[in-house]
């Protein structure tokens, strides 16, 4: 199991810390996988003032205009997703 969840992680690392540095670099990501939602926030978890979903269903939530973080809807649909 523990090599199962390296694997799976390995191609996703260089992703992660290029989004980390593009955000904050306090990456905060949760999957909530009866609903399918993955939460990525950019510092500690915070109510947004402004959030705005795109045609992608990525949902993008900001905060006096700086983006916080972003809520993807039916992640699994993405490439490399697995259950």
């Amino acid at each position: 199991m523990e090599q199962t969840i390296i694997n799976s992680a390995t191609p996703a690392i260089a992703d992660l810390v290029r989004l980390a540095q593009a955000g904050n670099s306090n990456l905060q990501v949760d999957y909530d996988k009866e609903a399918d939602v993955l939460y990525i926030n950019f510092g500690a978890p915070q109510k947004s003032d402004d959030a705005q979903q795109g045609s992608d269903g990525i949902i993008r939530r900001k905060k006096k205009n700086k983006l916080i973080g972003l809520t993807v809807l039916n992640a699994s649909r993405y490439p490399h997703a697995t259950n």
